[in-house]
């Protein structure tokens, strides 16, 4: 008996839902109970119907027999031929009587003394038979019966009874085949039913990973599943405070650098503007302090923006046509195309987001991908599609998720003569993105070098 590898049974798991495995258990035991009940169902009925029909023609040849018996003992008869096709009377069943090595056959043609020789014999030698056999491409019942000095010998047809039997399988396998259906669907729907808590843990910890920190799941009233959902929403409003606790953190420490970081910026400045007075080294000092600071000053901006909140106040949403945001983003940066392949519908959105979304756009492929050189906006799907394409090496595919987290600069992270971004540019565009219910993704471009698609749908809520 063939087996299943554990290594194929799990990859069988993993393609199939569990909604799926309990539906096709559900239809196999269905049908395993049904085509037990079919088998011994047509068991018992044809061998009833099987038995009823050879008792009735052995009894009827017995009767017809003796009559044939009574004729051929009374001298004063002739040969009972006239006899012989009375019994067959323009029936179905065959009627033949060998006396003396002649055969008499009357009825539908039937080839009597090809029936099996086993059979003749044991009538002849006084003991009544009978037998199933084919006989002209047909099942047929032939009963042989000892007479005075001969064999006599009726065939009986079962084809209608062959039908009834097929009709009968036929009936009893569609009703197999009905009761898988009907497994199927009720184990599809008692899956579903039994797995809705935790289709409802999978949604809410997808609203969680996506940044809806708001999710929970309803309480339940089952002895089971209560603690679950208890344990989650506890979990979850742990997460949050962190979150909200951290984000404080954040905002509180760029509120407090921003005073020293102007003195910074201002004392910059002064040294700035007196560069030409100081000596060589003092003055390759000054350029390192200027695009230090610079630096600093994004990342304190960065960090207030990233410190807010993420949701999206309704009064801050306005129509937005991204043409006219790209348009606005791209100024006068040289060397960027800007492609509008048809006119976009607007979207419902925060004009602010909006912009800060391509400005990082830009400024990531000017710091690390040798700037942008074409900038796209077309209709999508749900909203409006907008294409960066930059002239850099490109962003190899492992790191294409990791580029979005904060602080991570791929592979110059950490390098010092990066000296451009700060880490949280990309970080920034997926949070608002994410805040509009859009996507952002990172492909390969014609140009040669990454293309960032963001897509924003029409509305947002």
């Amino acid at each position: 008996m063939p087996t299943v590898s554990p290594r194929r049974a799990g990859l069988l798991q993993r393609q199939l839902p569990m909604t799926w495995r309990v539906a096709i258990a559900f239809a196999a035991m269905s049908m395993a109970i049904t085509g037990l009940l079919a088998v011994v169902t047509w068991h018992l009925a044809s061998s009833y119907l099987l038995s009823r029909r050879e008792q009735g023609a052995t009894t009827q040849a017995a009767v017809d027999a003796h009559l044939v018996q009574e004729v051929l003992r009374d001298p004063r008869r002739n040969w009972p031929v006239d006899l012989i096709q009375g019994l067959a009377g323009g029936g179905d069943v065959t009627v033949a009587l060998r006396r003396q090595g002649t055969w008499t056959v009357s009825g539908p043609a039937q080839d009597v003394p090809a029936l099996p020789a086993e059979l003749l014999a044991l009538a002849g030698s006084g003991t009544p038979a009978r037998q199933r056999v084919v006989a002209a491409g047909q099942p047929v019942l032939a009963v042989a019966l000892p007479v005075e000095g001969g064999v006599y010998v009726e065939v009986a047809p079962l084809s209608g009874l062959d039908s009834s039997l097929r009709f009968l399988s036929a009936v009893l396998a569609a009703g197999v085949g009905v009761s898988g259906l009907l497994g199927l669907g009720l184990g599809s729907w008692a899956g579903r039913r039994a797995l809705r808590p935790l289709t409802e843990l999978r949604d809410a910890a997808a609203r969680m990973a996506a940044g809806d920190l708001d999710a929970r799941l309803p309480e339940q009233d089952d002895a089971d599943l209560a603690p679950l959902a208890a344990t989650f929403n506890r979990t979850a409003d742990d997460l949050q405070w962190r979150v909200q606790r951290d984000a404080r953190f954040a905002g509180d420490v760029s509120h407090e650098l921003r005073s020293p970081l102007t003195t910074l910026v201002n004392a910059v400045a002064i040294l700035r503007r007196r560069r030409d007075e100081l000596t060589p080294t003092a003055q390759q000092a000054v350029d390192l302090l200027d695009a230090d600071v610079h630096r600093f000053r994004t990342m304190v901006s960065d960090l207030l923006e990233i410190s807010r909140d993420e949701r999206i106040d309704e009064s801050d949403l306005e129509e937005c046509d991204m043409v006219d945001v790209v348009t606005h983003a791209v100024g006068a940066r040289p060397g960027i195309v800007v492609d509008v392949a048809t006119t976009p519908p607007k979207v419902l959105a925060d004009r602010r987001r909006l912009d800060r979304v391509v400005e990082n756009l830009l400024d990531n492929a000017a710091h690390h991908g040798g700037g942008a050189v074409r900038v796209g906006v077309s209709p999508s799907s749900d909203g409006v599609r907008v294409e960066v394409d930059d002239a850099g090496p490109g962003i190899p595919v492992e790191l294409r998720k990791e580029v979005f987290e904060r602080f991570s600069r791929g592979g110059i992270a950490g390098r010092r003569e990066d000296t451009g971004g700060t880490g949280l540019g990309l970080a920034l565009v997926a949070r608002h993105v994410r805040a509009h219910h859009g996507r952002v993704r990172i492909e390969e471009s014609p140009f040669g070098g990454a293309r960032v698609v963001v897509e924003i749908p029409r509305g947002t809520t």
